[in-house]
């Protein structure tokens, strides 16, 4: 690998990203109360609903893509997990999220 393209991608690899993940969770009704508690104890996690047949609709919030995969693989594998499937996942740099978006009165103009 040539030293441009070594520095480009370490230029391009060290931009601070958030990233945001939306995961739904089947789970164990017998075992709800264990399988939230071990999904809050996650760095970037929220539990927004809970249903009593076991559904459980969870955002994952982290730095970098590869630790959102692995928040997910830590709560498949949780003990009465059914499924964990991603529903989105969203990311920006770091500092775009500093910017102020303008209201646009021209609905045209948003793509």
């Amino acid at each position: 690998m040539s030293a441009r393209l070594k520095n480009a991608f370490v230029e391009l690899v060290s931009i601070p990203e958030a990233h945001i993940a939306g995961i739904v969770v089947h789970a164990s009704q017998s075992n709800l109360e264990n399988i939230k508690q071990a999904i809050s104890l996650l760095p970037g996690s929220e539990i927004h609903v809970t249903s009593p047949e076991g559904k459980i609709i969870v955002t994952l919030e982290a730095r970098r893509s590869v630790d959102i995969v692995d928040q997910l693989n830590a709560i498949h594998a949780l003990p009465g997990v059914y499924s964990a499937s991603l529903v989105y996942q969203h990311h920006e740099d770091i500092e775009a999220l500093d910017q102020e978006i303008r209201d646009e009165p021209d609905a045209s103009k948003l793509y």
